[in-house]
């Protein structure tokens, strides 16, 4: 057998367990934006700490070959994923706060796209399997979402929660049904007999409530 490997925190406590102003400021992050614990806040506030401590690295030796294309891999890793516009300096580093990276969570996605009622739920439907991003399964709330994966963050076409009459879900948007129509492979025609059943039972509901006013 090889040397086990000894694993790194990926996050860093604060330095003093008991802050009255970071402790508020806490909980108002698990009520905004549905995190299951406080160490999942410093995962991604670690996230922003290491950005920034490149950036600062990187404009104390802007000069050299190295530092110049580590710095335009960095701006263009936080551009892919909307932190930074195209137009950003490396000095626009050193302005990103938290919550910018709280805002590109699969979690958030979830909750801007209607998905889900509320972040509790959209944490069950990610963790539970049921949401797709650029045609595959993403169970992990914290997935960080790119720009180019904005528009492809839909339901399983397998999960009934990509009908649109589900009761736990809001109606498709157009959008939302073009990027099901353009899913390749054996799942297609599943969307397609999904549609078809919804609509089905969609005029069954009406034709009933109709014959009920007529009753009536």
């Amino acid at each position: 057998m090889g040397q086990t490997k000894r694993i790194r925190k990926k996050y860093e406590t604060p330095i003093h367990p008991w802050q009255k102003e970071r402790i508020i400021e806490e909980k108002e992050y698990i009520r905004n934006y549905g995190f299951k614990n406080k160490k999942e806040i410093w995962k991604e506030i670690a996230k922003l700490r290491k950005a920034r401590a490149q950036a600062k690295k990187l404009i104390a030796d802007k000069f050299s070959e190295q530092a110049r294309k580590e710095e335009k891999e960095l701006l263009v890793k936080l551009v892919r994923y909307g932190l930074l516009t195209k137009d950003s300096k490396l000095e626009d580093v050193l302005g990103l706060k938290a919550i910018d990276f709280f805002d590109r969570r699969l979690q958030t996605f979830v909750i801007k796209k209607g998905f889900a009622r509320s972040t509790k739920q959209a944490r069950q439907f990610i963790v539970h399997g049921h949401v797709i991003v650029n045609e595959k399964k993403v169970t992990a709330p914290s997935y960080m979402v790119s720009l180019a994966e904005e528009p492809k963050i839909i339901f399983d076409a397998l999960s009934t929660l990509s009908k649109e009459d589900h009761p736990e879900r809001a109606v498709l948007t157009k959008e939302d049904k073009k990027v099901l129509e353009e899913i390749k492979g054996p799942k297609k025609e599943e969307v397609k007999k999904i549609t078809e059943e919804s609509k089905i039972e969609k005029a069954v509901k009406e034709e009933t409530k109709s014959t009920e006013v007529a009753s009536e």
